[in-house]
């Protein structure tokens, strides 16, 4: 991709953040957060 092409996601994923803190006190970034983990101790159990 193009250095535009960056900047512009990058913006993009910086806003939803934003968004998510300034108007859902930051529940889906915990929400997707905590999946994260849970994904990660499920790939260690298989592991």
């Amino acid at each position: 991709m193009a250095d535009r092409a960056w900047l512009i996601l990058g913006l993009a994923i910086a806003g939803a953040i934003a968004a998510d803190a300034l108007l859902n006190d930051g529940r889906a970034l915990v929400f997707l957060g905590n999946r994260f983990l849970q994904l990660l101790w499920w790939l260690a159990f298989w592991r």
